[in-house]
């Protein structure tokens, strides 16, 4: 169950206890504050021990005088208590506290403990966690505590945990409360009650049941309803957790039902526990103490019969324990079974009106000093003659590992110990460091339920049996066991001299009981009362064992488990992360992915953050300006229909891979959103305009049967496709091209862009049963981009400017998010106060966040100290969260910093003022700078909106390039935007939303690219025109040349092959290439006088199909040439170093010209077979002009020119898949947003070539197809294989493959209407 419903629900578990409180049928409800100790006789009171008989127990009362004015103890330790007797069971509301009258006597903080017998204490815990009350600083004042639930009970124990140290212990106590009424009755495993409703009486629309039970069993029914034609419910004790079973089905054996709950947890500890249900319309609420669920059930369901304590078809497994207060819809059952009033309710079996509990003393062992050392063997010779020991005990614990017992053997000379080790109960025998005998029995034993353990030796044969009755385990040896004189449970005591005991295992940390030393009990009281054996740090008569799992502290579904101190969250595979599993490890959008510094790739998003909705998988595309995030449903392909006269309709139904509440949220925070919707026809009109009801219409929007009656490109309502907007139809008299029903091909297409009515989830395509008739449709992929919550940001100008927002409710978890940025030393982030809580973050320094707050445990801190300033005026990330178990703080990509909690402590945060952002309450440390991005629990705030009515705020916040420049690689410039910032890619080589992405493509030998820089007489010219200016600078350049820099990466076979040839108009010219040995060659011709100075690189191989890149760089005579990594060659020219009126730059083939060498000539004429990538000459990059500046450069293009990612150095396979983002895989740095799966295919170079030819043909026929018979509006690119392309976009468009992405190869839901 998500937080947000746990909340819905609690809100409902207190609306049943209002609704049940006549089951408490007490007197004085409206004032249940009356003293109840005041007037007490003195034997009334009791006490471990008194200082003398003036500091007796009975003068403990509060304000009184007598005797030394209250009582103390005789000696101030942690075994002595205070108790108190009520006349009969009575509901306690608060307590109060003195010190002893006129002394230095008081105590500072104490335990209570409430019991119904006088035994088997209960101790009161406030918030489920804190188990000590704060007591008083001097001796007369008074401290009360309200109990937050209140306590039903006949026996009250005070038990001090800490005294005045310059005293000793003295206390004065009262309670308050009022009478307590109940009716109760006992079932001893083979009696119930069960209920007949009668006929005549009226139905009620809700039933309602409520009871309370105790128990000392683990399982059994405690409750059957059975409803009409086989339906109904149980509620059974199982390894003592409430189950919930349904049966919705109908039958006749209760077999059939299905567990759908289990509340509660330790039931089984003879402690009241309170039951509700509640049956409404088409639900039920089950609540236990203060747990609760809902579920559904049929609405026809109708309790007809309620069997209580037992299920009337099974015979085994009936409850065993007492009940009190059992109400069904205002019927008092009890009462009526007591006076067997109108025979509604029927005593099956020895039914008892009162409740008798069974004496089974636990005793606790906190640890991690605790022992109980009890009297073993009398002597080995008595016990050999009585045939020898016998040990046996209960306990439970949560722990793996502990010793449960160890005895000496003064026959062998050696020790015992019995203990657990991984959740197994092992016996080991050892002498002199060696083992003599090992024994093993029983698995997972730390799962908090009573194990019984026996040890036994008898005839020369050692015996461990655990849970005996349960078949739990026995294990057995040939090895008489004799026990010493004194036998150590739990633990050995700290100051054993005699060396009687030794525990090389931890400490049992759980709860004892039915301890038998020769099938004698032991009795714990004596124990107690130090009148047999010795302990220390024991809890005699109370088990003290907390589940702290119950209930689940884990968020998301993270698994729990826990020790006696503490528990642990499993949160593999959730998605989140933290002590609770409370914070995602998922970005909240593309956007944000993008900002991470990640690329286009399927990723998981979390739109919520913390809260209830699940991560979700999308492709993110960021080869765009705008970041895309893409839902695929289950058929994206353009789907053809045939005439079919057996139907009317054609309805299509479409599977989104996001849940509908993780695309609602979606939509909602992006900024904009699209989905294409597009319909070919032919003899089948859509919308049947202008007037009548349509043949066909959509369905879209959150929830379900919102008809939608318009077409893409056209306006909600309106019943139009877009060309009735726009006038072009091809008939006028109709506002939709397959309105005219014309026997040729047509087309409505267009984009749904309002985003209330996204996603399409199903078409009714209703005109195609005639003669003829043919239609086609696409649904396109849900498409949206922007996060207005990540860039919603505030400037506080002062410190005295500060927002203010309703109060935070993070009373058990919070998680706080947000990005600031600042040049001021210190300020304070975020502040909320309550009357002694409060929670804040500040920027204590320039170099230090601190998170701080206060539950009731005083003020506590986490802090994270940054090597380099924070106040540096770029963006820095801060993420605090505080749960019931620690706080965490971290600033950027810096190690988390934690505190843990005490485990016995207040964990519940009270909050009651405005929350204060950018400054505080007495608006003094005000932060100076700009916070974006606030989310407090999943939710984000919307500072702008409220920064728009706050004077000194100002909304928004300019600026990104400071933190966010580094991501435009490559020379690439950022430029800033109100919200964000893009690369600008015109300086770079390469291209992409981050300047990134190579530009690569492969050449034939007949491909040539010619780029044309300015001709002669230009340079005489005003080259400062606009349009001039426009232009990119990788585009045109100066013309002659004193110093190059010249760079390049390829791939080929072929040898000897020209690279990359520039030319001039005097004859001049520079030209790389392959040799015929597979080596580098500068040629350098820069004198038409003189032949050209050859300058070669000692690096080989470089026609072995791998990727190479080559760097030349000249200033004057002086070039400098390297091959990949290799060291830098360098070489000096004998020419004046002048590259004068420089006319070309030629890749690929070179076309034959009076300027050529012969040599160069015969080269060039070969062209280039093979990849080139990152063509770049000076400042011009002339290979990303001819690919994606066509119209606009001056260049010529002859042969094909197919643009590929050849040049990626990631693999030889130039049709790289995407990267997925797996949310199973979390091995690697979630925030950083890098691929978690590389998913790369293997097919060769050659192969991946051919295909992409293949497919490249495909598509032109395709096209041309598409051009006469469809009135396409749009056209569809190939983004693995793309022909030159015109436009000035920095990369490809996202096209049909991305849309591709996570198709279904299932076919679409078709249902005929």
């Amino acid at each position: 169950m998500d937080l947000r419903t746990k909340r819905v629900v609690g809100i409902v578990v207190q609306c049943l206890a209002l609704l049940l409180s006549s089951s408490d049928r007490t007197s004085g409800e409206e004032n249940c504050d009356s003293a109840l100790l005041s007037n007490l006789p003195p034997p009334s009171f009791r006490s471990s021990s008194q200082l003398s008989s003036s500091h007796a127990p009975g003068f403990a009362k509060l304000n009184r005088r007598d005797g030394a004015g209250g009582w103390s103890p005789l000696t101030s330790d942690a075994y002595q208590w205070l108790e108190v007797g009520l006349a009969e069971r009575t509901k306690i509301t608060a307590v109060a506290t003195q010190g002893r009258y006129g002394s230095s006597d008081w105590l500072t903080s104490y335990l209570l403990m409430f019991s119904d017998t006088g035994h088997n204490w209960q101790q009161y815990r406030q918030e489920e966690s804190t188990g000590s009350f704060a007591g008083n600083s001097n001796a007369d004042s008074v401290v009360q505590h309200k109990l937050q639930q209140p306590v039903v009970a006949r026996f009250l124990r005070l038990i001090p945990a800490h005294w005045n140290p310059n005293g000793r212990m003295g206390l004065r106590l009262e309670a308050y409360g009022c009478p307590y009424t109940s009716d109760v009755v006992s079932l001893d495993g083979s009696s119930s009650l069960v209920y007949r409703w009668s006929r005549g009486t009226q139905r009620t629309t809700r039933d309602l049941l409520s009871l309370k039970f105790k128990s000392l069993r683990n399982s059994g029914t405690l409750l059957h309803a059975e409803g009409e034609r086989g339906l109904g419910f149980s509620l059974e004790l199982e390894r003592g957790k409430l189950q919930l079973l349904l049966r919705t089905q109908g039958g006749s054996s209760s077999s059939e039902a299905r567990p759908v709950a289990s509340l509660g947890s330790l039931l089984d500890d003879q402690h009241w526990h309170h039951l509700s249900l509640v049956l409404r319309h088409s639900q039920l609420n089950f609540s236990v103490d203060k747990h609760a669920e809902v579920f559904p059930v049929p609405a026809e369901f109708n309790i007809q019969q309620l069997s209580i304590g037992a299920d009337p078809q099974k015979t085994k497994r009936n409850f065993r324990g007492c009940l009190e207060n059992l109400l069904y819809n205002g019927l008092n059952m009890l009462e009526s079974a007591k006076s067997d009033s109108g025979n509604q309710v029927t005593l099956v079996g020895n039914v008892t009106f009162s409740c008798a509990e069974l004496p089974a003393i636990p005793a606790t062992f906190p640890g991690p000093d605790s022992f109980l050392q009890l009297p073993g063997t009398a002597a080995p010779a008595a016990a050999s003659a009585s045939g020898g020991t016998a040990i046996g005990f209960q306990f439970r614990t949560w722990n793996k590992a502990a010793l449960l017992l160890t005895f000496s053997l003064p026959q062998q000379g050696g020790v015992a110990w019995l203990h657990l080790s991984e959740a197994r109960l092992r016996l080991q025998i050892h002498k002199a460091g060696r083992s003599l005998l090992e024994l093993s029995a029983g698995s997972a034993l730390n799962d908090g339920q009573w194990h019984s353990v026996k040890v036994s030796s008898h005839r020369g044969r050692v015996t461990v049996a655990v849970d005996e009755e349960e078949d739990g385990g026995v294990a057995q040896a040939g090895f008489s066991l004799t026990a010493g004189s004194q036998l150590f449970f739990g633990g050995c005591p700290a100051d054993d001299g005699a060396g009687e005991c030794s525990n090389p295992f931890d400490v049992f940390q759980g709860c004892m009981r039915l301890l038998s030393v020769d099938d004698q009990l032991v009795d714990l009281m004596a124990v107690q009362q130090r009148l047999l054996g010795n302990y220390s740090q024991l809890q005699i008569d109370m088990c003290g064992l907390i589940d702290r799992c119950s209930p689940g502290r884990c968020e998301h579904a993270g698994r729990c488990s826990q020790s006696w101190t503490s528990f642990h969250c499993d949160c593999s595979g959730s998605g989140y992360s933290g002590a609770t599993c409370h914070s995602s490890v998922y970005e909240r959008s593309c956007e944000a992915y993008k900002h991470s510094g990640s690329t286009s790739g399927r990723f998981y998003i979390d739109v919520d953050g913390s809260g209830p909705i699940h991560p979700q998988l999308v492709y993110c595309n960021m080869t765009e300006d705008s970041t895309w995030m893409v839902v695929q449903h289950n058929n994206t392909e353009l789907t053809r229909l045939r005439a079919s006269s057996a139907t009317d309709r054609r309805l299509i139904y479409f599977d989104y891979s996001a849940a509908e509440e993780q695309l609602s949220a979606a939509i909602r925070q992006s900024e904009h959103c699209e989905q294409e919707l597009s319909y070919r026809c032919k003899k089948s009109r859509l919308l049947n305009t202008p007037e009548g009801s349509p043949f066909s219409w959509w369905m879209g929007g959150p929830g379900a049967d919102r008809v939608q009656t318009y077409w893409g490109g056209a306006q909600p309502g309106s019943q139009q496709c877009v060309c009735g907007l726009q006038g072009d139809c091809v008939d006028p008299q109709h506002y939709c091209n397959c309105d005219a029903g014309r026997a040729e091909w047509a087309e409505d297409s267009g984009l749904l862009t309002h985003k209330e009515n996204l996603p399409v989830r199903s078409l009714v395509l209703g005109d195609i049963r005639r003669p003829g008739s043919e239609a086609a449709y696409r649904v396109g992929p849900l498409r949206c981009h922007g996060d207005k919550n990540f860039w919603n940001a505030a400037f506080f100008d002062k410190e005295t400017s500060y927002l203010h927002f309703p109060t935070f409710q993070a009373e058990l978890s919070a998680d706080i998010s947000f990005l600031f940025k600042t040049t001021a030393p210190s300020g304070v982030f975020l502040e909320n106060l309550g009357i002694k809580d409060f929670i804040r973050i500040e920027l204590s320094s320039s170099s230090q966040v601190v998170f701080s707050f206060d539950v009731g445990n005083g003020p506590l801190e986490v802090g994270v100290q940054s090597a380099v300033p924070l106040n540096d005026d770029r963006w820095h990330r801060v993420r605090a969260e505080r749960n019931v178990k620690e706080a965490s703080l971290r600033l950027d990509e810096l190690p988390v910093e934690a505190r843990e909690f005490p485990a016995d402590g207040h964990f519940h945060l009270q909050l009651n003022s405005q929350l204060f952002i950018g400054g505080t309450a007495s608006r003094q440390k005000g932060f100076r700078g700009c916070i974006r991005s606030l989310q407090l629990n999943g939710v984000t705030l919307d500072l702008e909106e409220r920064a728009r009515i706050t004077p000194g705020v100002r909304a928004g916040c300019p600026g990104h390039c400071s933190s966010y420049g580094s991501f435009c690689r490559n020379q690439g410039r950022c430029l800033e935007r109100d919200s964000g910032f893009r690369c600008d890619c015109s300086p770079s080589a390469y291209t992409g939303v981050f300047c990134s992405t190579e530009v690569s493509a492969s050449f034939k030998p007949e491909t040539s690219v010619s780029y044309t820089f300015k001709e002669p007489y230009e340079l005489a010219r005003n080259s400062s025109s606009a349009a001039a200016a426009a232009e990119p600078s990788s585009i045109y350049s100066d013309v002659t040349l004193r110093a190059e820099n010249v760079s390049l990466s390829f791939r080929t076979q072929q040898s000897p092959a020209v690279l990359l040839y520039v030319s001039s108009y005097y004859r001049e010219y520079l030209a790389l290439l392959i040799n015929q040995h597979d080596m580098l060659e500068v040629r350098y011709k820069l004198d038409s006088s003189r032949e050209a100075e050859v300058l070669r690189s000692r690096v080989m191989s470089l026609a072995d199909g791998q990727l190479h890149s080559i760097s030349v760089s000249r200033v004057l005579d002086s070039v400098s040439v390297q091959v990949d990594q290799n060291d830098i060659e360098e070489f000096n020219l004998t020419s004046d170093g002048e590259f004068n009126t420089v006319k070309s730059l030629v890749l690929g083939k070179v076309h034959a010209s009076d300027d050529l060498d012969p040599d160069l000539l015969r080269l060039g004429s070969l062209g280039f077979s093979g990849c080139l990538s990152l063509v770049r000459f000076n400042s011009i990059s002339p290979l990303k002009a001819a690919l994606l500046h066509p119209d606009t450069s001056p260049v010529i293009i002859s042969g094909p020119l197919l643009r590929s990612s050849c040049g990626s150095s990631a693999s030889a396979n130039p049709y790289a898949a995407e990267d997925t983002h797996h949310l199973s895989d979390q091995s690697g740095s979630l925030g950083s947003g890098q691929p978690l799966v590389n998913a790369v295919r293997t097919d060769s170079a050659l192969i991946g070539g051919v295909i992409a030819v293949v497919i490249f043909v495909v598509l032109a026929v395709l096209g041309i197809a598409a051009k006469f018979h469809y009135r396409r509006k749009e056209t569809y690119r190939n983004q693995e294989v793309n022909a030159v392309k015109q436009g000035d976009s920095q990369d490809f468009s996202f096209g049909n493959q991305a849309d591709s992405q996570n198709v279904c190869s299932e076919h679409p839901k078709e249902y005929f209407i």
